[in-house]
Order: structure tokens, then sequence, then C-alpha cells
């Protein structure tokens, strides 16, 4: 089953709209809302929007140990994390598809681990490369094949929200390396990898960061949005089939 944790503008999947949503629970408390699980072309397919099915989750609310716990639970093999963001460089327009290959964690006070010592482990988990090489191949190639420009390679600021950043703070995140910025992106990663989820991130591209260029109109953002996250869920399609062989073969 491979599962696909929805952002800003993506808080349903169309294909599994006639389905009846699980509710769940878990040792964390309650995922962000009931999963949908089904098939889409014969894939294993479970799908969580993570701000919640009416998108009244901001960030910094979000359980994100649960949502993780309870696709895990679910039979998921694999997490595909839609995560909408601002973009620093002049190369990442609004509209744009980026797949980030690291991240940078400037979050406080959330729920970032699974081992907090509570049942008496301790455990400290590899996350040099903090998304998975395969679930990010099946992604780049699944762009490719449907002819979607994608942007391979990129380091993901995940802020604390729900504010956005002003330009002195982009300016920062610009000389740490950055090239996006989001609110979602950790503890998200960190945890699937304490689950062994391989997990990777498509990013969405919804406006320029502070201090790059012109204030967006919501309207313009909501434009750029929407047709970004049709594109996403082109790539998503074509990578469901080269996700689900992918995970076969390593059985």
């Amino acid at each position: 089953m491979i599962a696909i944790l929805g952002g800003s503008g993506l808080d349903r999947w169309p294909q599994l709209g006639h389905l009846t949503p699980e509710p769940v629970d878990t040792p964390y408390g309650a995922p962000a809302a009931p999963l949908l699980c089904g098939a889409i072309d014969g894939v294993p397919v479970c799908f969580l929007p993570r701000h919640g099915a009416d998108h009244s989750l901001p960030p910094h609310r979000i359980n994100y140990r649960a949502n993780l716990w309870a696709l895990k639970a679910a039979g998921a093999r694999a997490v595909v994390a839609v995560a909408t963001v601002g973009a620093i460089p002049d190369g990442m327009p609004p509209g744009a598809l980026v797949l980030p290959d690291q991240v940078v964690d400037y979050t406080h006070g959330r729920e970032a681990t699974y081992f907090d010592g509570a049942d008496g482990r301790v455990e400290h988990i590899e996350f040099t490369e903090p998304y998975h090489a395969a679930v990010r191949a099946a992604l780049r190639d699944a762009a490719k094949a449907s002819g979607v420009p994608l942007i391979d390679g990129a380091t993901y600021a995940a802020t604390q929200g729900p504010r956005l950043e002003t330009r002195a703070e982009v300016d920062r995140l610009e000389r740490d390396g950055c090239h996006i910025i989001g609110m979602t992106g950790m503890p998200e990663a960190a945890l699937a990898r304490e689950l062994d989820l391989p997990y990777a991130c498509l990013a969405v591209v919804a406006n320029r960061a502070a201090g790059r260029g012109a204030i967006g109109l919501l309207a313009e953002i909501e434009q750029h949005l929407t047709t970004a996250i049709g594109a996403a869920q082109t790539v998503l399609l074509a990578a469901l089939p080269r996700l689900h062989a992918a995970l076969v073969t390593a059985a």
C-alpha cells in the first residue's frame, strides 16, 4: 500500500471519493482525519489530509505522530507527502513542482519522536539523507514520463508557522542553503524514518518567499496552487505503479 499525505490544496483525492472514510485511533491519539484506503488502477492506496478533512489544523497543531502511525498500521509501505511551499531562488517560480533532497528543521515545541523515553527506550535514527532514494526516483521518473516539469533537488526549510516569514528570516534561510520553505516537513520526515517508512516529499510552489519578488495577490496564489496541484496529482498517479513495483521487488 502507498500512502499519500495531502497538504494545502490537496485535502481530497478524487479517485477515492466514493469510499467511506475509516476512523482510526493510535497510541498517540487520533490522526488528522479518517483514512481513505482503496485502490487506484490496481494499486492499494491510503490517503490522509494532514491538516484535516476541513483544513482546520495549523502546522504546529498537527498530530504528526498519530498521522504516520495510522498510515503504518493501515499497511502503508511507503509515503509520498505533498507539501505547499514558498520558494527563495529565481528558478523556482510559483506553480513549479520541486523534489527536495534535504531538510533543515527550524520548528520547535512539536512532538518530534516516538522514542521519547516513556517506554524506557532511546533510539537515534540515521538521517543523513532524509528522503528515500527509491521513492524520489519513482516520482522523478513519473514526472518525466508524464511530461511534467520537476525540479530535482532542493533543501526544504521547515519553519514553525502558522505565520509567514519576514524578509530577514528568508535572508537567513538563504544563507543556510535553503531553497524552499514549508511548515510541515518536520517532524514528519523523521517520524517516517523512525517507523521505517520510505518517505519523500513532492513540494508545490505557491508563492515567492518574502523579499523575493512582488507580493502576490491571494487570487494569483490560489491559481498557481490549483494548477500545480493538478500537475502533482498527475505525477502521483504515474508514480503509484512504479512505487508498487519497487516495493514488491524489494519484498
